[in-house]
């Protein structure tokens, strides 16, 4: 069988690495089916792009998978009527935390054969024998499927346990590393190469507007990982590496163990990931900066304690600004994630986290504060739904959620017009902050560069 894994474009000049089909393609290819990537993030190909090349090349299935954002979702329907209009229409596949919580949805928006709901790295070999072998779809555990004008939905999969075992490196071989590995990211020098790595899977939280809510954690072994990294760096040059999980801080032992493990592998990388502030000790920081990390992800989200608590972030301010300080003080970039909008927001709560980015930022990137969103599959929605505030999944993707800066559903007593002003009035500010940091950084460079004949200096430049 012949196999076609789309990596659309989302109008990015370096796309991040499709780990989620790389990881598809590799158990693919184990099976030893003839797999194919359709590149259009590369290339930038038109949609009609893609009909015109399912028209001339034979597949007998197409896939693929998208996360649950507003321009996913609508990008998904245009490659979906790509494929749709093809002459030689392959077996349409979606999936991803997309489609996983509101199968029977997307398969009626997109016309699509099947959905994999959840993981797929097992869940897809079962349905590419059923469809070599021409067997019934109704006994194969993490999918739906359209049956004549109905939606099936089967029994959902237990979680893949052993993450070593049963999910190979990814499929490098199939992609333009070349192309991926230009991505940047804070602390990345123009010379370094970077690119991402999944060091485990879940989270051990289970914040209210998250819709990643498997149960648990699941971690690969540091030896898989440190395999995996050298392979990126004698295949490919990298030389930093973006750790893609949704917490790879699940723990002090767990971070303090793959920090010894890199350091004594001598990895010689730099590395980001992202992090919990009640782990953020100087002692668990000192350790992280010594293995390569030059750069943690925060999800603060709030700088009030009782919106912090509504939202089930299991997190304190206390927690957040003692673990911000022990960042700085290590010598490594926080990035600061705050979110407006939640179940107990107001004028007053929205101040508080201007107060604390204009302090604490270091304008290693631009940071605003974007309204709180409740994807399907996050207990927020549920809530949003249970309340009257949206009607369903068609209701969110078609009619709410129409940009991420934008509110999708108003939890506050403010008017919409009101929370949007609030939200430009503190995103105003936050904007001119970062940019008189970045002045007074250019002029900083050029003070030494005149008065203390800075030899090290090469040039103003804008990136």
């Amino acid at each position: 069988m012949r196999i076609l894994l789309v990596a659309y474009d989302n109008d990015s000049y370096i796309h991040w690495f499709p780990q989620g089909l790389a990881a598809i393609a590799a158990v693919l290819r184990q099976k030893k089916y003839e797999v194919e990537i359709y590149n259009q993030d590369q290339f930038h190909y038109p949609d009609e792009h893609l009909t015109e090349y399912l028209n001339k090349n034979k597949f007998d299935v197409i896939g693929i998978g998208v996360i649950a954002g507003y321009y996913q979702y609508r990008k998904l329907l245009k490659i979906a009527g790509a494929i749709n209009k093809s002459k030689n229409r392959p077996f349409f596949i979606i999936g991803g935390h997309g489609p996983s919580p509101e199968p029977a949805f997307f398969l009626r928006k997109t016309q699509a054969d099947a959905a994999v709901i959840g993981e797929g790295e097992l869940t897809i070999v079962d349905l590419m024998e059923a469809l070599e072998k021409k067997l019934p779809l109704h006994g194969i555990m993490g999918i739906a499927f359209t049956d004549g004008n109905k939606v099936i939905i089967n029994e959902r999969r237990p979680l893949i346990k052993d993450i070593d075992k049963e999910v190979p490196l990814p499929a490098y071989e199939l992609f333009p590393i070349n192309y991926y590995k230009l991505f940047k990211m804070p602390h990345a020098a123009n010379n370094d190469f970077v690119l991402s790595v999944l060091s485990g899977r879940g989270c051990t939280f289970k914040c209210s507007f998250c819709y990643r809510m498997d149960k648990g954690f699941r971690p690969r072994s540091n030896e898989n990982i440190i395999e995996e990294i050298n392979l990126l760096k004698k295949n490919y040059g990298i030389t930093y590496i973006i750790f893609s999980d949704e917490l790879l801080m699940s723990s002090v032992a767990r971070t303090v163990s793959m920090c010894e493990d890199f350091i004594k592998a001598k990895l010689g990388i730099k590395w980001c990931c992202n992090g919990r502030l009640n782990y953020a000790k100087p002692d668990i920081l000192k350790i992280m900066k010594e293995a390569g990390c030059v750069f943690i992800n925060y999800g603060i989200e709030s700088l009030d304690d009782d919106v912090l608590k509504k939202m089930n972030k299991a997190l304190t301010t206390r927690q957040i600004i003692k673990g911000i300080e022990a960042t700085l003080a290590a010598g490594m970039s926080p990035a600061y994630n705050v979110i407006f909008g939640n179940i107990g927001d107001n004028r007053e709560t929205l101040n508080k986290g201007v107060e604390f980015l204009v302090k604490y930022g270091d304008a290693a990137e631009m940071r605003t504060i974007r309204p709180v969103t409740p994807y399907p599959g996050s207990p927020l929605f549920d809530y949003a739904v249970e309340k009257g505030l949206l009607r369903d999944a068609e209701n969110f993707y078609e009619n709410k959620h129409v940009n991420s800066d934008l509110l999708a559903v108003n939890f506050t007593d403010l008017t919409d017009n009101e929370f949007h002003q609030c939200l430009l009035d503190a995103n105003t500010r936050l904007i001119k902050d970062y940019f008189q940091k970045r002045l007074s950084g250019v002029l900083e460079q050029a003070r030494k560069l005149y008065m203390e004949r800075d030899v090290t200096f090469r040039g103003f430049r804008g990136v």
